[in-house]
């Protein structure tokens, strides 16, 4: 190759490395270790590697805008509108526009030139759009860790996820419920790849089965109606459902209401688990819970218990993240905790 030829990407390819991982060690900038900038660098001059000047001063030069990614269910679930207005009202704090990318994105050297950076929220592993976003040659945040193959990225926002679904499980245990069952999300995510697992390995430290069923990622109250419905008709032991996704509950109040199922106790009454009133059968009552809280469980009829993930307070934490790596505030390979809380109503018993 001449000189006029090399890119960045062939240096990448040639050193095994990612695109942005080349651009920070011959730039001398981010987190690259020692012997991977070194083994970049003479893979650069072996390849006869000259720095476009003019790019680099427009790679330099701020856009004043970063690009959010949604998951492609993202707009008619209030979890992640709440999350993106939280983080357009962070970034405009910092002087930054957010632009919202299709779901079907972009190349991501095409994005990279009209942004100074990338929120990727949720990004599932199967999703093929992402590779190309976090290998962009800008700075990502993702909301949530990517647990594809990628190189990328550099800096997150976690949540405990597997912490608030063990909360849900202890808390409907101790409003007497022992037979649980967990409606969690199918894909790739790191939320749904949590969820699923800590069902199973809450079941193994309790010695108690957890009726685990896999529902879509943005079910609909339908969907989680016909898939109780079929949980509760297979399995009438269940006491207690958990639902995922956010705004499928009132389908669980549904399927639960048609089957004779009494939500907020395990015994047919309200209150904690006991004796069964005069006249009612023991194993009537369900517990009803939610992971992600929101207007459905908040408003719905009992209100449902609910895992509080602050949406909006999200949002602001990754556009946070993001503006402080911009700014050099923060290291490009930060890692920070989101907190959630535990809403108790009526739907697991007297809060």
């Amino acid at each position: 190759m001449t000189s006029r030829t090399v890119t960045l990407l062939d240096v990448a390819r040639a050193a095994g490395v990612s695109k942005s991982t080349v651009s920070d060690a011959l730039q001398g900038s981010g987190r690259v270790a020692a012997a991977t900038r070194d083994r970049v660098r003479a893979v650069a001059e072996e390849l006869g590697y000259r720095p476009n000047s003019a790019a680099r001063r427009l790679r330099r030069a701020s856009t004043g805008a970063v690009g959010l990614h949604l998951p492609a269910t993202a707009t008619r679930l209030d979890y992640y509108m709440n999350l993106a207005f939280g983080a357009v009202e962070r970034a405009q704090e910092d002087g930054l526009d957010v632009v919202l990318l299709a779901p079907s994105g972009a190349a991501g050297g095409r994005i990279a030139s009209r942004v100074d950076g990338l929120l990727v929220i949720d990004p599932e592993a199967g999703d093929s759009v992402v590779p190309g976003l976090l290998d962009a040659g800008v700075p990502v945040v993702t909301g949530e860790r990517y647990l594809g193959p990628a190189a990328g990225p550099s800096a997150a926002v976690v949540c405990d996820n597997a912490a608030s679904l063990t909360a849900l499980l202890d808390h409907v245990t101790e409003r007497g419920a022992r037979r649980p069952a967990v409606l969690a999300p199918s894909g790739s995510s790191a939320w749904a790849t949590a969820l699923r697992a800590t069902a199973r390995s809450w079941g193994r430290a309790h010695g108690a089965e957890v009726a685990l069923r896999t529902v879509p990622f943005a079910a609909t109250p339908a969907e989680a109606e016909e898939a109780t419905r079929a949980l509760l008709t297979a399995d009438p032991a269940v006491d207690a459902v958990i639902c995922a996704p956010d705004g499928s509950a009132p389908g669980v109040l549904r399927a639960a209401a048609a089957l004779g199922r009494e939500t907020g106790s395990v015994d047919g009454v309200g209150g904690p688990a006991g004796s069964p009133a005069p006249g009612r059968a023991a194993g009537t009552g369900l517990l009803v819970a939610s992971c992600v809280d929101g207007p459905a469980t908040r408003n719905a009829e009992p209100p449902v218990t609910a895992v509080d993930l602050r949406p909006a307070a999200y949002g602001r934490a990754c556009a946070e993240l993001l503006c402080d790596i911009l700014a050099d505030r923060a290291a490009p390979d930060t890692v920070r905790r989101h907190a959630w809380s535990l809403e108790t109503r009526a739907s697991t018993g007297p809060a």
